[in-house]
């Protein structure tokens, strides 16, 4: 039996234990909209029709405490990495209003099929990823 049609990541996790920072960081650096914070526990954030989930490891290895909402307990530990889409111009005015924060561009290349990929970290360690949609398209990093 065929697997059922998965249409597109609607969120993706990073853990952090201090969300006062990351709060900062994804809010007033990236721009993304937040749409909730419940204590030292997660602040999540829209970005496009996805959500970027931030956890407090510490807070997610709890059992739950609201019996109408029963998810598991979860969570990592070390740096984690997301990839967000951002078009060539999008990257020259990523890279400028990154390093005028502060932050500290890791990495600035061309894959072979062209994509052009910023990586830098958040205040957390986890990789930040800035890339071309076309970074997976046929001869992307999957084919090479």
């Amino acid at each position: 039996m065929p697997a059922p049609d998965i249409s597109h990541i609607l969120e993706a996790a990073l853990y952090a234990e201090d969300l006062d920072v990351a709060e900062d960081f994804y809010g007033r650096i990236l721009g993304l909209e937040q749409i909730s914070r419940v204590g030292a526990r997660h602040a999540f954030f829209r970005l496009g029709a996805g959500v970027v989930l931030i956890f407090n490891p510490g807070e997610t290895v709890k059992p739950p405490s609201n019996p109408r909402l029963p998810v598991p307990p979860h969570g990592a530990h070390g740096p984690g990495h997301i990839c967000l889409a951002a078009d060539a111009q999008a990257l020259v005015e990523w890279r400028a209003r990154l390093e005028a924060e502060g932050v500290e561009i890791e990495a600035d290349f061309a894959w072979p099929n062209g994509a052009r990929s910023i990586y830098f970290r958040d205040p957390a360690g986890n990789s930040i990823e800035l890339a071309e949609p076309r970074l997976w398209t046929p001869q992307g990093p999957g084919d090479q």
